[in-house]
């Protein structure tokens, strides 16, 4: 399956590692994202999700997510899922 851009991060909260990702795609829980911008380019498996700091197993397009993530990440990257 090709990559498909499905968001971009619209910020980072460094002191819990955590993106904000406008998404422009659905996205659940389990799926694998890959975040690329700059010199930053990984994957990360989508081991949990938030809107509005509740949990949830899936967005669709239009939501903003927080999800924590292993790398930094800066406002503007595009994330895809893989």
């Amino acid at each position: 399956m090709a990559e498909k851009q499905i968001g971009e991060v619209s910020n980072y909260f460094d002191h819990v590692g955590v993106i904000a990702v406008k998404l422009n795609g659905a996205l659940k829980v389990g799926d694998k994202i890959k975040v690329v911008g700059g010199e930053v380019n990984f994957e990360h498996k989508v081991d949990s999700m938030q809107i509005q700091h509740k949990s949830v197993k899936s967005a669709k397009k239009g939501d903003e997510v927080g999800i924590k993530v292993k790398e930094r990440a800066r406002k503007g990257y595009k994330v895809f899922k893989v």
